[in-house]
């Protein structure tokens, strides 16, 4: 697929992640229409890019409906946008974890399937997923945002086999800690020397490089956090274990005990 001359849906244009991958995709000749709930920023940014701006909130259903009715016909979306979802399950009240669950999981899938229609039609697109290591490898105080990433980077996977030889690819992006942008760089805690960040523009470019190779999942992570991830893969309770034993959960208390929106 090639970026140069497409257009483009980014949702979750106005976080951190969101602006780096905004800005490599026109760097790449990307025509976009760029989605997000700050209004404010979302025009100046769209400015700045000579994009169109769609503000939707997707915690509301009715509206990512309509963004995928406004946007019209798109190449390839990139479904970025995404909360926390951090925390012990019991901070969260049920309209709490509906909105979690709406903008990380429902959204996604109410966009891809009212855009890959064209796509399909066209046998050309790309539908991009935002996963996370923690779509990989459960982590404490994160049951929820789990459930979400382990969801959604499961659905993709299911429909890149169901889009085989259709001319739509489906990428899923996985990153680690990203410094400079989300609830981790707001934290501000220290990691571990040997476990390492990543960048958004880290992810900008892997999201490049899977939209351009058609990758089925990209990582965004030192390899200490990939081999872990696998390692929680085949054995999830000695996972479990040795996260406790190298003081993860206390660093997931740290990191998730800043406020952060829902």
């Amino acid at each position: 697929m090639q970026i140069r001359g497409s257009t483009v849906l980014l949702t979750g244009a106005t976080g951190g992640i969101g602006q780096a991958v905004a800005r490599e995709l026109r760097r790449q000749g990307a025509e976009l229409v760029l989605s997000g709930r700050n209004e404010d920023l979302l025009h100046e940014l769209a400015r700045e890019l000579d994009a169109r701006a769609l503000r939707a909130d997707l915690s509301r259903r009715e509206e990512a409906e309509q963004l995928a009715a406004d946007a019209g016909p798109v190449d390839i979306l990139v479904a970025n946008a995404g909360l926390q979802g951090g925390g012990r399950l019991e901070r969260y009240d049920i309209a709490e974890l509906d909105t979690v669950l709406d903008v990380n999981l429902r959204a996604p899938l109410v966009l891809a399937r009212l855009l890959m229609g064209h796509m399909v039609d066209r046998r050309r697109g790309q539908l991009v997923f935002m996963s996370s290591q923690n779509g990989k490898a459960a982590a404490p105080r994160a049951s929820l945002y789990n459930a979400t990433k382990f969801g959604l980077r499961g659905f993709a996977h299911a429909l890149r086999a169901d889009l085989h030889d259709s001319g739509v690819g489906v990428s899923v992006i996985s990153p680690g800690f990203i410094r400079d942008a989300g609830i981790f760089a707001r934290s501000g805690v220290r990691l571990p020397p040997w476990l390492g960040t990543r960048s958004p523009q880290d992810v900008a470019d892997a999201l490049v490089h899977a939209i351009e190779g058609n990758r089925a999942e990209v990582d965004v992570a030192p390899w200490p956090m990939k081999l872990g991830s696998a390692f929680a893969g085949v054995a999830p309770e000695l996972f479990a274990i040795a996260t406790r034993m190298t003081g993860g959960d206390r660093l997931a208390e740290r990191i998730t005990e800043h406020p952060q929106p829902h």
